[in-house]
């Protein structure tokens, strides 16, 4: 997950986080993108400041800040999730709910969960974790691959949260050969592993899901609860 660092000044926080707008927008569209993006890398500025003055915000940035606020951490936790535009958010929900309700219907919960959690672990389909030729590995779900798996792996960079500090570290994750096999697979080790036997079953709720994944040990991340669950509700907004 991407994160902030408080110490960068807005310029320098622009410069890293700034997304590039959709592929074919027009002038306007990329400008009111750009704008509304860099207007809530500021306000998380000043929120961590603390006393630094109110910003004036465009409707469109008034309503992300909206959408994010309650604790600065919080707003940070769907600063990249927020900032997606509808478009990709929309087609990557399209293109992987049939696979999300499959698996869902497996673990008694809502589709949106699973596509939620796809999301925040793939960050919308645009960290994918790939070969080293390139191709994808179709692992939406950070699922590592431990000395039982007998199928593909891939090795990649990523960062683990251990005691209070962020380690990165290259580790094996497991790799498929298309998303219905990643969902499957997805559904299997939730359902096969009692660490995880209090996710099962909630329905729509998205805090009662995330906060069992997180207290079965799916991530070190100490905000993973938080980020999943906003992802999902924010998700089930946009329907």
């Amino acid at each position: 997950m991407f994160r902030v660092d408080a110490s960068l000044g807005a310029d320098a926080l622009w410069q890293r986080a700034a997304p590039v707008a959709p592929a074919g927008a027009q002038g306007g569209f990329s400008a009111l993108y750009r704008q509304t993006y860099h207007e809530v890398v500021e306000t998380i500025r000043d929120g961590f400041a603390g006393s630094s003055p109110a910003v004036a915000l465009s409707p469109e940035g008034a309503w992300l800040r909206r959408r994010g606020e309650i604790e600065p951490a919080e707003r940070l936790a769907l600063v990249s999730g927020l900032a997606e535009p509808d478009g990709a958010r929309a087609d990557f929900v399209e293109r992987l709910l049939p696979h999300a309700r499959e698996a869902a219907s497996r673990l008694g919960v809502a589709p949106e969960l699973v596509v939620a959690h796809a999301a925040l672990e793939s960050g919308w389909g645009r960290r994918p974790l790939t070969h080293a030729d390139g191709r994808d590995s179709h692992n939406l779900f950070g699922i590592k691959a431990g000395a039982g798996w007998k199928g593909e792996v891939v090795e990649v960079l990523t960062t683990e949260h251990e005691a209070g500090v962020d380690v990165k570290r290259r580790e094996r994750f497991r790799a498929y050969p298309d998303p219905a096999a990643a969902f499957a697979d997805y559904a299997q080790l939730l359902a096969g592993n009692p660490r995880y036997r209090e996710a099962l079953g909630v329905g729509g709720d998205a805090t009662a899901f995330a906060r069992a994944l997180a207290d079965g040990g799916y991530a070190t991340d100490p905000q993973y609860a938080l980020k999943l669950a906003r992802v999902a509700r924010t998700m089930r907004a946009a329907d």
